[in-house]
């Protein structure tokens, strides 16, 4: 009776497709809308796929996206940090216009706002079937929950979890999550099997799944069948993190495959990308040749692996130069639904269809902006200007064609371009609000110090004299 009430729900919504104000356009009025699939790795670090150059963990699966379609070298996501990246994903919005800056903490009333909109809601408004299965991290308070978010289908956590026996919520029998008592259960491997189960379920009409794998965070946990994949491998937290970042890789593999065999391969639309940069130190991820790390907004924090294939519609192999954000795959979605954006919903990302098929050559954005606490950051073209917890308060001007690292400095030369760059970003921040809870943990860790940036450039000059005498 649930399933048929659902199925009467989409029924109703694809005829009346006015609720959210939609309109469809003539690609939309097409009989079948093509699906759509988001994945989203968490706490991945920008150096870790074999896409991204890494040649010690296998990624087969995850690299066959980029091979199959397009690779962003410079895709970003606007908050450095788990939950905020997810706020603006899954709303489209810049997460500060709206207060979810920080994670919130597992109390009433801190969670997404219910007055935002939903790329769940907008889709399944245009007659999508709407899953998301894995991490939620944006609310535990019932009325935050995917069931009233514009999903028909939730399984996974509601909040950060270990990959054995965690807090799971299985819709199809209870929106309150429950312990899982299997020793045999194992958070990746289950989500793969349940995003295959709803791509079957739901292969003859369009859906919308959402992917958020629970995979890179620490804890770091694995099956021992994983772990055997690297013996070379001799440390243990590295030789963990190997072992879940290729169980990850089977899963994906996995769902990939369920879309050829089901024959809605060439009828949907992937997108693949990571909530912020690795936090080095806790999981071994690497971010390099960026500097930074998650929750700072250097590129290590912010620049993430970030891929699509949309067989048939964007060209194979493709690698796209220009800077995009985890905000564009709104749009993106939308338009590939057929779906006319209401300028009420103020998204603030782009249709990235034009430009990666080259129908539009001009870069996407004109400026990327970032806030998390003190820190801050703007890029315009190359340049960008940053606030960081590693470098102090002082921001620092750097062009990342020629500085990917953020090595070089160069406010004392370029004062104008200081000037203007923050006057943009002050501009911007304007529009933001206050956050609505402060960050868990020891906030502190959070703030500039002074200081810091010498401490950050003595550190560095260690690593570089290391480095040159072969330590």
């Amino acid at each position: 009776m649930k399933r048929f009430a659902l199925q009467l729900t989409r029924t109703i919504a694809a005829v009346a497709i006015t609720a959210f104000g939609l309109t469809t356009t003539a690609h939309g009025a097409d009989a079948k809308k093509p699906n759509v699939i988001v994945i989203l790795a968490d706490d991945l670090g920008w150096g870790e796929l074999g896409a991204q150059g890494n040649k010690q963990i296998p990624t087969p699966n995850i690299d066959s996206i980029p091979a199959n379609g397009v690779k962003f070298t410079q895709g970003y996501v606007s908050g450095p940090y788990c939950s905020p990246t997810r706020a603006g994903l899954v709303t489209g919005r810049y997460q500060t216009r709206f207060g979810h800056e920080w994670n919130p903490p597992q109390k009433p009333n801190a969670g997404l706002p219910v007055d935002q909109k939903t790329i769940a809601d907008y889709l399944k408004s245009a007659g999508y079937a709407t899953g998301v299965v894995g991490k939620w991290h944006l609310g535990v308070d019932e009325k935050f929950r995917p069931s009233k978010r514009g999903f028909d289908e939730f399984y996974g956590t509601l909040a950060n979890t270990p990959f054995f026996h965690p807090q799971l919520v299985d819709s199809k029998i209870s929106d309150n999550p429950k312990r899982v008592e299997d020793p045999e259960f194992y958070t990746t491997d289950a989500y793969g099997k349940r995003a295959v189960e709803f791509i079957t379920e739901h292969k003859d009409e369009p859906f919308f799944l959402y992917l958020p794998f629970n995979a890179q965070h620490a804890p770091l946990e694995a099956p021992q069948k994983y772990l055997d994949r690297f013996p070379e491998i001799k440390d243990e937290k590295r030789k963990h993190f190997a072992a879940i970042l290729s169980a990850t890789d089977d899963a994906i593999g996995d769902v990939l495959k369920s879309l050829k065999d089901n024959g809605i391969e060439e009828n949907t639309l992937v997108i693949y990308l990571a909530d912020n940069g690795g936090p080095t130190q806790g999981t071994t991820s690497s971010n390099l040749p960026l500097r930074g790390v998650k929750m700072t907004t250097l590129e290590g924090g912010v620049r993430v692996p970030f891929y699509a294939q949309w067989k048939g519609k964007i060209p194979a192999g493709q690698v796209y130069e220009n800077p995009i954000i985890q905000l564009d795959i709104i749009p993106t979605a939308l338009a590939a639904a057929g779906v006319a954006v209401n300028p009420d919903w103020q998204l603030e990302g782009v249709d990235l269809l034009p430009y990666i098929t080259g129908k539009n050559e001009a870069a996407p954005h004109d400026a990327l902006f970032w806030r998390l606490g003190e820190q801050w950051a703007v890029r315009k073209g190359d340049w960008k200007l940053v606030a960081s917890r590693i470098d102090g308060p002082q921001p620092r001007l750097f062009n990342l064609s020629e500085d990917i690292g953020e090595a070089n400095d160069l406010a004392a030369k370029h004062p104008e371009k200081v000037a203007e760059l923050r006057k943009e970003w002050e501009a911007w921040n304007e529009k933001n609000i206050p956050a609505a809870w402060e960050p868990n943990g020891n906030p502190e860790k959070l703030k500039i110090r002074k200081g810091a940036g010498k401490q950050a450039r003595r550190k560095r000059a260690a690593q570089a004299g290391a480095t040159a005498t072969g330590q």
